[in-house]
């Protein structure tokens, strides 16, 4: 899906403002991938991180991860969509749930699962490739979703943690999310306001899932309040 097909609903100063955001967000991380494989410690897991893979920023990381522990008991069954280092799914796994991670980033899929197994959790966690849902069998009593923020077409597997195309991703997520949750299951979908935040919370609206807010983190960037938001939604 073309970028010009999503048209932000945002004022325009707002729009250009996202996106020199991004554009120094994405020369910092190219930056920081240029030095090769790094750990990073979060949460209290040590993850490796290599280049392709955008490392997660710990207080904003924690927005997520601490909803992951209220939400993760031992035996339910997790799925850990887009899951980047594997640190919402390590998390999970620590909590002795079973763990499907899955991204669209091969890199990705191989750091999570040598992460798990890092962080001694590696029988609990099973990594696989999929776009969105298409390696996703089943049912799951917990999904956890952080997404790109951004409709802007990334230009490589780094950039594609941040920017997601149309938001053809996050449609498709929203399209079927339900199909893929447990009668009593619940999904826990992390956003931002440095992205479109008022489509997301449209999608979620339209998704027939109740939503409430959990955990929220609120940061001021160049005189302009930035808020990373962690949502609940049940049936």
């Amino acid at each position: 899906m073309p970028e010009c097909q999503h048209v932000p609903q945002l004022p325009q100063e707002q729009t250009d403002l996202i996106r020199a955001w991004h554009e120094l967000g994405y020369e910092t991380a190219r930056h920081s991938a240029a030095s090769g494989e790094r750990l990073v410690h979060c949460m209290g897991l040590d993850l490796m991180v290599p280049p392709e893979v955008l490392a997660p920023a710990p207080a904003v990381a924690e927005v997520l991860g601490r909803a992951v522990l209220s939400e993760a008991k031992s035996g339910r069954r997790v799925l850990d969509l887009g899951t980047g280092s594997g640190i919402n799914g390590i998390l999970a796994a620590g909590r002795g749930c079973e763990v499907l991670a899955v991204d669209i980033n091969p890199h990705a899929v191989a750091a999570a699962a040598a992460n798990a197994v890092r962080n001694g959790v590696g029988e609990r966690v099973l990594a696989l490739e999929s776009d969105v849902f298409s390696a996703v069998e089943g049912t799951f009593d917990l999904i956890v979703c952080s997404p790109p923020f951004r409709w802007f077409a990334p230009r490589d597997h780094l950039e594609a943690a941040t920017t997601d195309e149309g938001y053809r991703m996050l449609r498709a997520m929203f399209a079927s999310v339900a199909d893929y949750l447990a009668p009593k299951g619940c999904l826990l979908f992390f956003f931002g306001s440095s992205g479109d935040l008022a489509f997301a919370q449209s999608l979620m609206d339209r998704s027939g899932l109740r939503r409430t807010v959990v955990d929220r983190l609120q940061r001021e960037r160049e005189g302009r309040l930035v808020e990373y938001i962690a949502y609940r939604l049940s049936r």
